[in-house]
């Protein structure tokens, strides 16, 4: 694997140059003007259905369900690993374009959302489906197949060789072993077997599990994040300075860090942004499709503060830390580098707990992933591809700790972008379609008194 490295950063480099991040937060600038700002403006109304959506109308799931599900895939290494990795290739001017690549991708997601819903479908099984291969075919036409098809398979690619499997295996068996001595192969042994039980059931039991773990796990996060940064509460505003003037310089403020340029800086950060939100891949409205409810709009505000709450708030923690502490500038990378963060204000139990955020994080986002690849086989061969699907992921698990980390973030990044293309047109085309919606929606709730 580690001869392929140079082949692999080329591809990558190709594949998340200046065309894909152009398409990725242009489209994110188009549908938040076609959509009046409707990450700040509807905001508050989209946090308060996360808990008051009736959960009226077809579907598998509660609307909270949905969202747990879909924060299990995104909500994961890269909200620790990701941004510490962004940091230390690109300064700490990556974690602004992290910030811009989630203000305007809480516009695709919600536009992601939305359509999920609108052209969902029932399977042979009588199971909800959706996502952006169901939004191509049924929105954009049946000439566009061949689009839907390619959006599947590389959904495939990434639940089996990207944000999937190894990157999540590969920070759980490491971190385990730093923080605890864990032996590797023992602690890749159980997270297999943990991930076959749980998968089995499907989306029940995966979405059981979420809604359960998700909030627990992001309040821990969220609060030994916040001590770590209020006991440094004094050097904020020079942090969050030299976050903002890195992006535009391609220089650290201070002193230990070179090579860094503006190009590196917007790339990582918005590479790992997109890793880490999803916004824009089209994976979150896979989760979407299967809410219980009759709005289409409704879902949208609801899958869109999943990119708030990953990104805006879980990696702004991080990036912050990193930043506050000056690990960055050290020779620790990865989970390495965020674990040096956390210890160096709780010491030994910082890094305990900050393994165990991992840990959690980690092991959810290989469950929210399980399940889109499923319903992405699902699409390509019928339900009677399930049963395949689902053992090669588990054999996938079981050698996931055995590769390099480098590689594994350069894999993840390629099938990221392949995967992102197909539902960046989708969105475009479908465009009219989501404003038409988004006005229904809004004039419905201003006639229910609800705004």
């Amino acid at each position: 694997m580690e001869s392929l490295i140079p082949a692999l950063n080329a591809i990558d480099s190709f594949m998340w140059g200046p065309p894909l991040i152009t398409l990725l937060v242009g489209t994110g600038i188009y549908l938040t003007v076609r959509l009046g700002l409707i990450q700040v403006f509807k905001l508050p109304t989209a946090l308060r259905l996360i808990f008051s959506a009736k959960n009226q109308g077809k579907g598998d799931v509660s609307s909270f369900k949905a969202l747990c599900v879909a924060l299990a895939a995104t909500v994961g290494t890269g909200n620790i690993v990701g941004v510490a990795t962004a940091v230390k290739v690109g300064g700490p001017g990556a974690i602004f374009w992290m910030w811009v690549a989630a203000f305007f991708g809480m516009a695709t997601k919600y536009s992601e959302g939305l359509l999920a819903v609108k052209y969902r479908s029932v399977d042979e099984k009588g199971e909800i489906a959706g996502g952006p291969m169901f939004y191509i075919k049924n929105g954009m036409g049946e000439k566009w197949k061949p689009l839907a098809t390619f959006f599947a398979l590389a959904c495939i690619g990434v639940a089996y060789f990207g944000i999937g499997t190894f990157p999540q295996v590969n920070a759980i068996v490491d971190s385990m072993e730093i923080s605890f001595g864990f032996p590797k192969l023992a602690m890749d042994a159980i997270l297999t077997f943990f991930i076959a039980a749980i998968t089995i059931g499907g989306l029940q039991s995966i979405a059981k599990v979420a809604s359960k773990i998700i909030p627990f796990m992001a309040f821990l996060y969220i609060a030994i994040s916040l001590g770590l940064i209020v006991a440094d509460y004094s050097r904020i505003p020079e942090a969050v300075s030299l976050i903002i003037t890195d992006a535009f310089t391609g220089q650290a403020a201070v002193g230990g860090f070179a090579g860094s340029t503006i190009m590196m800086a917007m790339q990582n950060g918005i590479a790992r942004g997109v890793f880490s939100n999803e916004s824009g891949l089209g994976s979150a409205p896979i989760a979407a499709a299967a809410a219980k409810t009759k709005w289409p709009a409704e879902q949208g505000l609801i899958s869109m503060t999943g990119t708030f709450i990953d990104t805006i708030i879980i990696c702004t923690m991080t990036g912050i830390a990193l930043v506050l502490t000056g690990v960055w500038q050290g020779d620790a990378a990865g989970a390495a580098m965020t674990s040096a963060a956390f210890a160096s204000t709780y010491g030994t139990v910082g890094s305990s707990i900050l393994t165990i955020s991992l840990v959690l994080f980690a092991f959810t986002t290989i469950l929210g992933w399980n399940y889109y690849g499923e319903r992405a086989c699902i699409y390509l061969f019928g339900t009677k591809g399930v049963l395949p699907y689902r053992l090669i992921f588990i054999v996938l698990i079981a050698s996931g700790a055995f590769l390099k980390l480098e590689a594994i973030w350069i894999l993840a990044d390629i099938v990221n972008g392949l995967m992102a293309i197909p539902n960046l047109i989708a969105l475009l085309a479908l465009s009219g379609v989501i404003v038409a919606e988004t006005k229904a929606y809004m004039e419905w709730r201003k006639e229910q008194n609800e705004e």
